[in-house]
């Protein structure tokens, strides 16, 4: 197979040559943009490496050349840390992948071949249309909507690589199945899928279970343990809301992706490790870095494949399949039959906002089908309440998102359901902020002080209401 390597640099044509001829590849160089044009009018390439930054013509012409001209060759960046969020683009615009300087000999050949790989295997749009006949969704997921398909889509580009990919979405879209689903149709499939709740442990318990420690190294270590990332060495591993962890913690997590080894608390010796790293957040964490309360660099180092879970509200159109398959499960293990849904209960469930998203959909069927007294289940089987939803002559109302919607909402109701619609806005806000109150009433557009006072006169607890 031949390969075009394009680099202004003649120690990195050199050096890739050297490696891909090893390997067993036929390879030609190029200095410059201009040169490469000439080797593609008159030669066929498999694959063309080429460098992003070059005087004259850059990598992306380099890449728009090539597909005009040899459309089927597939197309590699070279770059440094400083410009991999540039090469992620360059990936958007038709690359197969990328290299950061400085790079492996392994690193390299496994590249090249799995774009080889991949330019000859049969489009993935087959293989996803094929699950979505059989199962109305893809892996874990329930859903057909063109916006899930996206989402299986880019599973599906992901999964092949092991670039790290950052999840973004509300509570309750599915993160931890979306990176399963990544884990699951990757090589590393055989491999272990380590997660970690990085909000659910203090700062120092973190840093223990991430890098593991040796015995001795503080109060409580009592014998030496491996920390995750070598637990997962081979597979995936997981770090679920990782816009909690702190700024000192994030310092040393870069190092740790930096440098791809890492040293136990308490340890002097640094263990290499290979995993496939998939974070994800229901926070926006480039607001987070203009705030100061996220590393700029961890964050370019976890958003190289970007993945957004659309909420319920924007994927309506599978709401239908999801109360199915729901009512199905829940059947199941309830051991009783369920017909339908009455009317005005299918329309609640086909017009609410659902700020838990899927997960809130979940429990109200699964509530539905075990009150249901017949069998059919009606509005009251739902058991809509105060903390769920404001609701005005049984149709549901859209919950506010901010405190302007929430006035305006307020003066085109009756009375007696403003109540009903403030629970809704603050718990909706809680949900959306994982319980923090500061959070909230910054989201909202209020004052924390104005936020706690609805709470207290609403007679609202954190503690009560909010469900993570």
């Amino acid at each position: 197979m031949k390969i075009l390597v394009v680099d202004d640099e003649s120690v990195i044509r050199e050096g890739l040559s050297r490696i891909l001829a090893g390997g067993g590849f036929e390879v030609r160089t190029a200095s410059d943009g201009h040169a490469a044009m000439e080797l593609l009018q008159h030669n066929e390439f498999e694959l063309v490496i080429t460098d992003l930054k070059m005087p004259g013509m850059s990598g992306f012409e380099v890449l728009n050349a090539v597909k005009v001209l040899q459309p089927d060759a597939a197309v590699i960046m070279i770059t440094g840390f400083a410009t991999v969020e540039t090469a992620v683009q360059a990936m958007k615009g038709g690359a197969a992948d990328y290299l950061v300087k400085p790079f492996e000999p392994d690193e390299i050949l496994a590249k090249v071949l799995h774009a080889l790989e991949v330019k000859t295997t049969p489009p993935e749009d087959a293989c996803l249309t094929n699950e979505l006949d059989r199962t109305h969704g893809f892996g874990p997921f329930v859903g057909e909507s063109r916006e899930m398909q996206k989402v299986y889509r880019r599973i599906l580009q992901v999964a092949a690589t092991s670039s790290t990919v950052l999840i973004t979405g509300e509570s309750g879209t599915g993160k931890e199945l979306a990176a399963r689903a990544i884990h699951d149709n990757s090589p590393r499939h055989n491999q272990p899928f380590v997660a970690v709740d990085c909000t659910s442990l203090a700062e120092t318990l973190l840093e223990s279970e991430l890098f593991g420690h040796v015995k001795g190294a503080f109060t409580g270590a009592m014998q030496t343990k491996a920390g995750l990332f070598a637990v997962a060495d081979g597979g995936t591993l997981f770090l679920d809301e990782v816009s909690n962890i702190s700024l000192t913690t994030q310092a040393k997590l870069l190092r740790v992706l930096q440098e791809r080894q890492v040293t136990p608390i308490g340890g002097t010796q640094p263990v290499p490790f290979n995993v496939h790293l998939v974070a994800a957040t229901n926070r926006s964490l480039k607001e987070m870095v203009g705030q100061g309360k996220f590393r700029e660099d961890l964050f370019f180092r976890l958003n190289i494949i970007p993945l957004d879970l659309p909420p319920l509200r924007e994927r309506k159109g599978d709401i239908h399949i999801l109360i199915r398959h729901f009512m199905a499960k829940f059947m199941l293990e309830v051991g009783k039959t369920v017909r339908g849904i009455a009317p005005d209960a299918m329309h609640f469930l086909e017009n609410y906002s659902y700020p838990g998203n899927v997960r809130e959909l979940v429990n109200m069927i699964e509530r539905a089908v075990v009150l249901a007294e017949g069998d059919i289940i009606e509005m009251e089987d739902l058991e809509v309440g105060e903390a769920t939803l404001a609701s005005e002559g049984g149709l549901a109302l859209e919950i506010p998102m901010n405190a302007e919607e929430l006035k305006e909402l307020k003066r085109q109701i009756r009375d007696r359901s403003v109540e009903n619609v403030e629970k809704a806005f603050v718990i909706s806000a809680l949900k959306r902020s994982n319980g923090n109150i500061t959070r909230a009433a910054e989201e909202t557009g209020m004052l924390r002080p104005n936020f706690q006072t609805m709470l207290k006169k609403l007679g609202i607890s954190v503690k009560d209401y909010f469900r993570k």
